[in-house]
């Protein structure tokens, strides 16, 4: 076998507001791409280099796209390496964890119609992590280091070195800050790519009291709680069947809150098609709700993050709904009910009813649309939590008819701000 090379070709001095690098061009016979690394101070014969593999990413390090963490990290680990005295900053051309720059704006595509970012490579022929760091290795070996402190969040790239006989003498994490447009990229990163990431830490203040309902009784009946983030305008999604990112991170962890203090959580078919939800409690402490899905037809796919939670869906569903469907679900694990349909869809009273029979008396609903109109239409709902964005979608509406009469307003109305956010809540009078 052919002994793998890299050459450095050149090497310019960089000044930068972290601090000066040398910057070295780097050519090999694995590939034509154009590697780099920022040197800082000096490195060779060292022991205990502070290293950061960094892959390209065009859209982070460069546009500044909230979609990612990337270019936090790398301006992250310029400073780290600056005020370390000596360090390096491997810049690997691997777009996209390999994939390329025109598959990742594929890839994001498919993330906006709700896939995670492992499912939008595999739909697209690709692994969910393609990155090889071969070159990494070899650069470090020509820069006479010794042995490492890599600078990452990812096990495996600390595997993969160490096959390369890279030293890596410990492991310095670089912290993630969470928004709203990164909060399901991250996740996945923990969930499915072993990312080592503490997304659960609270936000300063915890926003649950101001929201929570005062009294959660009613008689005969489940307590409905409604919950749903809108923007401006009064979107809760750019278009229907797309998942649209809308509250921020201390939003979220509201919405956690209050998932955990209600014994189900429902939906309607609508959102579990667009946005591919898990209707679990992740980010705080509490009881996991029972997911509740709405579903005149039984479309909800055998794939479903639903069926990968701590509790199965129960899936509510008409009595002229498919047979085989039922079956299909039903060995994926969920719970499918039949009941009495009103104007072709699942009566929501005949839902609310069975689950108070079953003695679920707390609901929270979260959407979308035809469900939030559905549930205030027809008078069934409790208590409001409206989460509020600084952001014009021009979109499709939280709700889209009612019918005019005895409509709703909210007594003893609080307002809070959460991050970027406001969140309106109260008690709901008819």
């Amino acid at each position: 076998m052919t002994k793998q090379t890299v050459e450095k070709v050149t090497c310019a001095r960089i000044p930068t507001e972290s601090g000066e690098f040398q910057l070295c061009y780097y050519q090999s016979d694995i590939d034509d791409k154009e590697h780099l690394a920022l040197v800082h101070g000096d490195v060779a014969g060292k022991e205990n280099v502070l290293v950061r593999i960094h892959s390209e990413c065009f859209t982070g390090d460069v546009l500044g796209s909230l979609r990612c963490d990337c270019g936090e990290q790398l301006q992250r680990a310029m400073q780290l390496v600056a005020a370390e005295g000596a360090g390096i900053v491997v810049y690997l051309r691997q777009e996209g964890r390999g994939i390329g720059l025109l598959d990742k704006l594929r890839a994001y595509n498919l993330q906006d119609e709700g896939y995670d970012t492992v499912d939008a490579n595999l739909m697209l022929g690709h692994q969910a992590d393609g990155r090889d760091y071969t070159i990494a290795g070899l650069i470090l070996q020509d820069l006479g280091v010794h042995s490492i402190q890599l600078l990452t969040n990812n096990p495996d790239k600390i595997e993969k070195l160490q096959a390369l006989d890279i030293e890596v003498a410990a492991r310095v994490a670089l912290p993630a800050d969470v928004n709203e447009e990164n909060a399901v990229y991250l996740r996945t990163k923990v969930e499915r790519m072993r990312h080592l990431l503490d997304l659960n830490t609270p936000p300063p203040v915890s926003p649950l009291p101001d929201v929570f309902p005062t009294n959660m009784v009613r008689n005969g009946r489940c307590f409905v709680t409604l919950s749903f983030a809108q923007s401006l305008d009064g979107s809760i999604t750019v278009q229907r069947g797309q998942y649209t990112a809308i509250s921020g991170s201390e939003s979220m962890y509201m919405t956690h809150q209050l998932r955990s203090v209600h014994q189900a959580i429902l939906v309607g078919i609508g959102t579990v098609l667009a946005d591919d939800p898990q209707l679990s409690v992740r980010l705080v402490d509490g009881q996991q709700p029972q997911p509740v899905v709405v579903d005149s037809h039984l479309r909800v796919p055998l794939t479903a993050k639903l069926f990968e939670q701590p509790r199965m869906p129960w899936i509510f569903t008409t009595h002229e709904a498919s047979e085989a469907r039922q079956t299909a679900l039903e060995a994926q694990g969920a719970r499918v009910i039949r009941v009495d349909a009103a104007a072709g869809m699942v009566s929501l009273t005949a839902v609310l009813d069975f689950l108070y029979q079953a003695g679920l008396k707390t609901v929270m609903v979260e959407g979308g649309a035809r469900i939030i109109t559905s549930f205030l239409a027809a008078k069934l709902v409790d208590h409001l939590v409206v989460t509020i964005a600084p952001k014009i979608l021009g979109g499709l509406h939280a709700v889209e008819y009612l019918n005019g009469s005895g409509l709703p307003h909210l007594e003893n109305a609080r307002y809070q701000i959460l991050g970027s956010d406001m969140v309106l809540s109260g008690e709901v009078e008819w």
